[in-house]
């Protein structure tokens, strides 16, 4: 039973790294399925920004780097999109410069733009008119939770218009076919991952973006995030401002209050630890290891708030039971329906708060971010004028916990790497009709929760170097059995009788 032992050992470890390796990307930038028109206004989310500069409780808050580098007020509206189809930043390829929008991902690590024609966008990068575009002849592919591509690596100058001065030169791939990337309704070409090197492919030393920015133009490393597209139209054809990206630090013109932070428990993706959640004021009373199983992440390419099957299945139920409507349609829940209301009516009153607790970097203590309805029973489309429908932002999910655009508009979320940490304000753009939809409290006592609540999984070089190990092992096993056949011997089972089940090579075979 020996290679029968190693076999089934070989087979879990690469099933293992094959799973892990396939949810390294997160980003469902699909439309709401069904055969519906997307159409409507706002959704009453009108954005609100205020313009004063504050202080976040540390200081005053400077709008610019005090090295001059940057300024960040430049910055500001730098973003277009919504949750539904991704949040975009314009940006300049090459020489000549070839402008293009580039998806905002950080949930993943290349700098990757299409490269090739493609029904479902209007222009591409092209290669050949780039002097300084250069290939180096590598082969890449990365495959996300929804849509895959393949192409080559190369590299090339690229400057943002509305980010910090100069260029630099950084690793592009370049897309040469995809399936499932690009969608229709998009208005963007490519995508900016903005997490770490671990992340990268093929491999880690393919330098990403932004570790190039900060070595390049020396700007500080940290940049922040403010997503201001919830509840815009998905018919528009041109996307109006929908938030900003700040590299080099934080911009205060875009938050209110004080940040708070929580610890980067492991730097490949922005992963967080999770301590609880909370539906209106039903603690879920889950073990605080089901939350962070396999990982919770915070992850811009994400559409939705995605969940742990089992914190998913809490949560739907906690819902049902706080909220006011009676014997609704597990086809919402699962995201294969629409929930509509007469026009002028909306079903927020119907729904409780939703709240997440993360650990503070006073690791004995927490703080708690939380979303109204508004951010969670998303406005998708109207039907004859008559009707108001309604998705629901949150979805079950197999590859760990993620903190996506649906929980992120409701703060300005501040991706500080050289303290590694995370931080949660709340944004300036978050409001409706004066009602603020988000809201952040703390700090509280993480003593009724485990010390570690982080699933802490091996990352893929020590699972490069178990499967390599596994599979030299098994080669020799292997060559035991081949020169065991050659032999005049045959196994027999405990009845006596002949049996070819246990023989690798022939298991193999079949």
């Amino acid at each position: 039973m020996t290679h029968l032992t190693c076999f089934s050992i070989w087979t879990f470890a690469f099933s293992l790294y094959f799973g892990v390796s396939t949810c390294y990307f997160s980003i469902p930038l699909r439309m709401y399925p069904g055969k519906y028109s997307v159409s409507g206004g706002h959704g009453g989310l009108t954005p609100l920004r205020l313009v004063a500069v504050k202080s976040d409780g540390d200081g005053l808050s400077l709008a610019s780097d005090p090295a001059g580098t940057v300024n960040f007020l430049d910055m500001v509206n730098n973003l277009q999109g919504d949750s539904g189809r991704g949040y975009y930043l314009e940006m300049s390829l090459g020489s000549p410069g070839q402008k293009l929008n580039i998806l905002v991902d950080t949930g993943s690590s290349n700098f990757a733009v299409a490269a090739a024609p493609h029904p479902f966008i209007t222009h591409y990068f092209n290669t050949e008119l780039s002097s300084t575009y250069q290939s180096t002849g590598q082969s890449v592919a990365v495959r996300y939770t929804q849509g895959n591509w393949e192409g080559e690596l190369g590299i090339d100058q690229v400057s943002i218009p509305k980010g910090p001065n100069g260029s630099i030169t950084i690793n592009i791939a370049a897309i040469l076919s995809s399936d499932g990337f690009f969608l229709p309704g998009i208005n963007w070409q490519g995508i900016l991952g903005l997490a770490y090197p671990l992340l990268a492919r093929p491999d880690s030393s393919v330098e990403p973006f932004f570790n190039s920015l900060v070595k390049q133009l020396g700007v500080a490393n940290i940049f922040s995030l403010q997503m201001c597209g919830a509840g815009l139209s998905a018919t528009s054809t041109t996307d109006p401002p929908a938030g900003s990206l700040i590299m080099g630090g934080a911009d205060p013109t875009l938050y209110r209050g004080s940040v708070w932070y929580t610890p980067i428990v492991e730097e490949w993706y922005y992963q967080v630890e999770v301590l609880k959640l909370e539906v209106g004021d039903q603690n879920l009373n889950l073990d605080c290891r089901e939350y962070n199983t396999d990982k919770a992440i915070v992850d811009s390419g994400t559409t939705l708030l995605r969940l742990p099957v089992n914190v998913f299945s809490a949560v739907v139920e906690a819902v049902t039971r706080s909220s006011l409507i009676q014997e609704f349609s597990s086809g919402f829940w699962d995201g294969t329906k629409l929930a509509c209301w007469m026009m002028g009516e909306n079903p927020w009153k119907f729904f409780p708060k939703l709240s997440i607790y993360l650990r503070a970097t006073n690791t004995s203590q927490s703080f708690r971010v939380t979303i109204l309805p508004q951010l969670y029973i998303q406005p998708v489309t109207d039907v004859d004028g008559t009707l108001n429908c309604f998705r629901f932002g949150i979805s079950s999910s197999a590859n760990g916990l993620v903190i996506g655009a649906t929980v992120m508009e409701g703060f300005y979320v501040v991706f500080d790497r050289a303290q590694k940490r995370l931080g949660f304000a709340l944004s300036s753009c978050a409001v409706s009709d004066g009602v603020a939809l988000s809201e952040i409290a703390g700090p509280f006592t993480a003593a009724d929760v485990a010390a570690d609540c982080s699933s802490r999984l091996l990352k893929e070089p020590l699972l490069w170097v178990i499967s390599y190990a596994l599979m030299a092992i098994c080669a020799v096993v292997l060559i035991i059995l081949l020169l065991a056949l050659l032999l005049p011997y045959r196994c027999r089972d405990r009845s006596g009788e002949i049996t070819d089940e246990s023989s690798l090579v022939r298991h193999r075979i079949k």
